[in-house]
């Protein structure tokens, strides 16, 4: 009697986990879809931007040499990496594997001496599993809707940039493929880097097929710019160096916002996805104590019947 005692202890424990499982799985499904609909609302806004940028750096020529955020440091000796993670767990693997691929990427530079800037609680295990120094920490929304939100992180960079406390900038993120799919990634954002032949530079949210992505806007926007018969010329007002002044800072958080939106679509995929299963697991393990159940409960029933013949076969001998 006391071990289907536990057995219905333990049935019950897991129907009450499995609930909470299961708000849990829809929670994270709406906000899934909200997240979604921001991440393929801004993607082309955001590839398109960079191109633009490109463009116009590629063009003109300033009378006080390069850009100090398009000066590449050949010698780089500090780099920042900001690191986009979730609040809470129950996520799955999604904030080991942009930890590790952060971790990777300071590896494969050189071990540089790397400063992390964190969006997100989640992020603190650089600085308790792997002893990296953390400068900064920010709030993050489960929903992020304006780009001001990400600005004093993007003004904060790209001061310490020019002021040479930094020599790269980085950005780690969780690239939002679908729902089932998400790719942890590592990409610059300062010193802007013109000729990279890095395919995934600038481009947010493109997976797999950013190289195409990236062919074919290009050639739309060789159909209009390098026709054969016709030769165009831009002009800028008031000048050149002026709108490049004021294009690439909003680049930047133009770059880093879209990578937010990422990294949150991508969350709430892999939580959706992480609770779902958690639920279909308790639904196989409660139909399998229910099972032991069943078994205890006859075998209890076979014991005590065994036990009342026995003592009735007791009496009639006497």
């Amino acid at each position: 009697m006391a071990k289907t005692k536990e057995i219905q202890r333990r049935i019950k424990s897991v129907n009450s986990i499995k609930k909470v499982t299961r708000a849990m799985e829809m929670v994270a499904a709406s906000k899934m879809r909200r997240s979604v609909e921001a991440v393929l609302k801004t993607r082309t806004y955001s590839n398109l931007a960079w191109l633009t940028v490109l463009n116009i750096a590629g063009s003109i020529e300033s009378k006080e040499g390069i850009h100090p955020l398009l000066d590449p440091r050949p010698q780089a000796k500090k780099v920042a990496i900001i690191l986009i993670s979730s609040n809470r767990g129950l996520c799955g693997s999604f904030n080991s594997n942009i930890i590790n691929k952060a971790v990777d990427s300071i590896k494969k530079q050189g071990n540089l001496d790397t400063d992390f800037i964190l969006i997100g609680k989640k992020g603190l295990a650089v600085n308790s599993r792997f002893q990296y120094n953390v400068s900064a920490e920010f709030d993050k929304e489960d929903f992020i809707s304006e780009i001001k939100e990400v600005q004093p992180i993007a003004k904060m960079v790209i001061d310490d940039f020019l002021a040479k406390k930094y020599d790269k900038v980085m950005v780690a993120y969780t690239d939002f493929i679908n729902s089932v799919k998400q790719v942890p990634r590592v990409k610059q954002l300062l010193p802007i880097e013109i000729d990279s032949d890095d395919e995934y530079l600038g481009v947010v949210g493109k997976g797999e097929n950013v190289s195409t992505t990236k062919t074919y806007i290009k050639s739309k926007e060789d159909k209009y710019l390098k026709s054969d018969k016709y030769q165009y010329e831009f002009i800028y007002e008031p000048s050149p160096d002026l709108v490049l002044d004021q294009m690439l800072p909003r680049l930047i958080e133009v770059q880093l916002f879209q990578a937010l939106l990422e990294s949150n679509a991508s969350e709430h995929s892999v939580r959706m996805t992480s609770m779902h299963q958690a639920s279909e697991a308790a639904t196989e393990l409660v139909d399998e104590l229910v099972l032991y159940y069943n078994k205890a409960r006859q075998a209890a029933i076979t014991s005590e019947i065994s036990e009342i013949s026995a003592g009735a076969n007791a009496l009639n001998s006497k």
